[in-house]
């Protein structure tokens, strides 16, 4: 016996003609690792679901036509197309058709679908608490009560075909290792994979992912004359931001070459994987005691760009002892003082403490204190207590009122 798929050339599908919509939201990192820290600190369960044949359980809302397959050619009418009623692989609208009927379903619950982030699923009723992550395919549920999720997964499996439910062991490329004193969560898997490919797996290990001295710039060395692995590397790199904080510096800094990477950019990179080599199981530790505290820390490097002189923001929140969100990334523009560049910072993380702030609201997370955000920074703490611009200082009213 033989199996076959039935593909459709979504390659042929022209847009505005015979699709529309594509866009099929995935949960966001962030969402995620608060989750996992909510559901760690009250000590639930964490079950991991994979959906059988998960694009053809769509329903299609557009009228879309296919040939018919070979070997299955209706011989009366060998001229006639196919009308399609529900998905198939291939297609561009198959993503989408089946997030809206995954959350139709959800909605029909009795689950409420987040502002924050729509591939967050929310059911309270009582004391009956139950969070639903969708991943395109994967979805982990966990909540108040053992037998609330077990309920909850007899009900989902009842209307799509299921792989066998299982505790969180390996979720996106995530290894997920439980105690009773919390959830490490690390990347070696892909790390070791990322290592092989570049033979760089028995490359001697440095402690510390870049080096400060010198600095890179867009013109230091010579351009490589097939930029493609630099490139690979750099984009391979990027998705271990959802375990590696430590990194995150770095990878920003190299991904501003990849339009015309040289050989010291590529060294640079290299330095990255050495470090890996010697980190691969360093990842996260979600803390079963942790209290539900939300703070952050802000920084930047005024001026620290030698080519352009354009300051970089950073922040890492934290809930308790917990990091849950960090980010590295150039500011839209050039400060004119250390002052501007600090303050820039606090409003970027502001925004992101902001909207972690809501999101928790919308998972039924009532915080003890305030949020609270630190900057070294004297005189950017003084203009977030005190905020009168002044003449000098006015452009950066729009980031006091970003809200």
């Amino acid at each position: 016996m033989y199996k076959a798929w039935w593909v459709a050339r979504g390659f042929n599908q022209q847009y505005g003609i015979d699709y529309a919509e594509t866009f099929s939201p995935v949960v966001k990192s962030i969402t995620l690792r608060v989750a996992l820290q909510l559901a760690v600190s009250c000590n639930w369960d964490i079950k991991q679901l994979d959906v059988n044949n998960a694009f053809l359980q769509g329903t299609l809302t557009d009228e879309v036509y296919v040939t018919q397959p070979p070997g299955f050619i209706d011989k009366d009418r060998p001229d006639h197309a196919c009308r399609l009623h529900k998905a198939l692989y291939g297609l561009k609208q198959a993503p989408r058709a089946w997030y809206q009927e995954l959350r139709n379903y959800l909605l029909a619950l009795g689950f409420q679908n987040s502002l924050a982030d729509t591939s967050v699923f929310v059911y309270s009723k009582g004391a009956d608490l139950l969070y639903t992550l969708v991943y395109v395919d994967d979805i982990i549920v966990t909540g108040s009560s053992t037998a609330l999720v077990d309920r909850f997964i007899a009900a989902i499996s009842s209307r799509f075909s299921l792989k066998d439910p299982t505790d969180l062991s390996y979720f996106l490329g995530i290894e997920a290792t439980r105690s009773q004193k919390g959830l490490h969560l690390m990347q070696r898997k892909y790390i070791i994979d990322l290592l092989t490919r570049t033979n760089m797996l028995n490359s001697k290990p440095v402690a510390t992912p870049m080096s400060p001295t010198p600095k890179l710039s867009l013109n230091f060395g010579s351009p490589l004359d097939d930029p493609s692995q630099y490139r690979t590397v750099i984009g391979s790199l990027q998705y271990l931001g959802y375990t590696r904080p430590d990194i995150a510096y770095a990878v920003n800094r190299l991904s501003q070459f990849m339009h015309r990477p040289t050989d010291e950019h590529w060294n640079a990179a290299k330095r990255v994987l050495r470090y890996l080599a010697g980190t691969a199981s360093h990842g996260f530790f979600l803390r079963a005691n942790n209290p539900l505290t939300l703070h952050a820390y802000s920084d930047a490097d005024w001026a620290g760009d030698v080519d352009d002189f354009v300051s970089t923001n950073a922040y890492i929140l934290y809930i308790g002892a917990t990091p849950i969100a960090w980010s590295s990334k150039k500011q839209k523009g050039v400060a004119r003082s250390s002052t501007e560049a600090e303050y820039r910072s606090v409003a970027n993380t502001a925004a992101e403490l902001r909207w972690v702030y809501s999101l928790l609201t919308e998972l039924h997370v009532n915080l003890t204190n305030d949020p609270v955000v630190y900057c070294d920074n004297v005189g950017a703490t003084y203009l977030c207590a005190n905020p009168v611009f002044h003449s000098r200082m006015k452009h950066l009213a729009l980031d006091y009122h970003y809200t």
